[in-house]
């Protein structure tokens, strides 16, 4: 292993390493100090920095071509031909987005330590920010699309816990179980395309070359990825979870839903890239998916009535302008604009609430009215049809309640049906306590007199 493999292997493994060890002092009754958190923080990440600088040089210097570095570290199992390949590979696509997880990770970790300062969750965020940051690093350094789905399903869960992080109140819970409902469907996407990956191209390797897949089993692939990668950048038909994630902290709002999480299905249509040029039809649903998220979401946040969920909408007109762009094979000029959007949204909405304070001090001091009428869209349309837009705005396009009785729904149903009979074979009775979710019809177990 040379200095550039153990430079990389230290930068994704150091957050997960210190999330294992607080998670262990938490379950031994020890409550570190926010002090001590938030040094540990700073270090990590200024240590992983100096680690991306180290890896920069280094593809900068190498006079191999393609310039990339590849450690691999076996299998973590292999059945006959079918293997499980463990490899970390950071290259031209990978690196840039490394950097921006590992320099915006350290600044939510800085921000938050006064914006939490405190707050009972303290320790609680930081566990599942250093969760979340192994989770990208892993996601984007994998080397396969294996180990791809392994950090993307660690972002996805640190993703709901930080939505449901005030669960003293019932609507993060209820928003983060939809959000977790949206990701556990749309996950069955990037499961199954590496199941087909496997059967019909032998290997999931990102240095495969895929081109003796062609026909129905490229867009057969292609399809599950954009389902998988649609689910998580919250394009049409699954935008609404995201004004919903808007109840978590605002430090992981920004990070999550402004920077790394939001972008993380357009990094995999980056990374099928070459399965997506074998395939002018996915390619045109690509295009399709981004270009109907741009216009649904830029009517939705003109007529939104509060500063987060108007920045959320913003966020996804952009990526939807992104798929468009990866859609159309402009690779560099997608990977530019996610890290300017990334960067720009982190910043307002870190900003957001001291902008707010300050609207409302301003205000206050020159004594004029406020004025919190939503304006609706102006489109230079007939005036009946410009309100049935706004009221289809407004409803963010019944998209919620479609997702809501079409997936959420029969979701809840599937797990009261289990939870019910798990109970009567586990205690042998049929009389079953009452226990509610949100978004269900009815008690979770219902009682059952018989």
């Amino acid at each position: 292993m040379n200095i550039p493999q153990a430079v990389l292997i230290g930068v994704v493994l150091a957050p997960g390493v210190v999330f294992a060890a607080l998670a262990l002092l938490w379950l031994l009754g020890c409550t570190p100090g926010e002090k001590f958190l938030t040094r540990l923080s700073s270090a990590i990440y200024l240590g992983g920095t100096a680690g991306i600088a180290v890896l920069s040089w280094a593809l900068l210097v190498s006079k191999k071509a393609p310039m990339k570095i590849v450690l691999p570290l076996g299998n973590w199992y292999a059945v006959g031909h079918d293997h499980f390949p463990l490899v970390l590979m950071v290259d031209r696509l990978s690196l840039p987005f490394l950097a921006l997880s590992v320099v915006l990770s350290g600044l939510i970790g800085h921000f938050s330590a006064t914006y939490l300062h405190r707050e009972p969750g303290f320790l609680r965020f930081y566990l599942l920010l250093h969760l979340f940051a192994f989770g990208s690093f892993l996601a984007f350094a994998a080397g396969s699309f294996d180990l791809l789905a392994v950090g993307w399903e660690i972002v996805g869960i640190t993703s709901v816990l930080l939505i449901g992080f005030f669960q003293q109140r019932p609507a993060p819970v209820e928003n983060g179980l939809h959000v977790f409902g949206i990701y556990r469907v749309c996950d069955i996407g990037l499961l199954a395309a590496i199941f087909f990956l496997h059967h019909w191209a032998g290997s999931t390797s990102l240095s495969r070359d895929f081109s003796q897949l062609h026909g129905m089993p490229v867009f057969v692939i292609c399809f599950l990825l954009l389902f998988a990668a649609s689910g998580k950048a919250a394009q049409v038909p699954f935008s609404g979870w995201l004004p919903r994630a808007m109840e978590g902290p605002t430090p992981s709002s920004a990070v999550f839903y402004g920077a790394i999480s939001i972008h993380l299905g357009a990094y995999l249509l980056l990374r099928a890239e070459p399965l997506l040029a074998l395939s002018p039809l996915a390619s045109a649903g690509v295009i399709l998916i981004g270009g109907l998220t741009a216009l649904h979401c830029t009517l939705a946040g003109r007529v939104s009535a509060d500063a987060k969920t108007s920045l959320a909408y913003a966020t996804l007109t952009q990526v939807g302008l992104i798929f468009i762009e990866i859609g159309l094979g402009w690779q560099w000029l997608a990977i530019v604009h996610m890290l300017g959007n990334a960067i720009f949204r982190t910043l307002q909405y870190l900003r957001a609430p001291s902008l707010l304070h300050d609207y409302h001090q301003m205000y206050a001091a020159s004594g004029c009215e406020k004025h919190d009428d939503v304006v609706p869209p102006r489109t230079g349309t007939p005036g009946q049809f410009q309100l049935l837009l706004y009221r289809w705005a407004f409803d963010r396009g019944h998209l919620d309640t479609i997702l809501d009785r079409g997936v959420i729904a029969p979701l809840l149903r599937v797990s009261r049906y289990l939870m019910n009979l798990d109970h009567r074979e586990s205690s042998g009775s049929r009389v079953q306590p009452h226990l509610t979710l949100p978004f269900a019809s009815g008690p979770l177990v219902e009682e059952n007199p018989e």
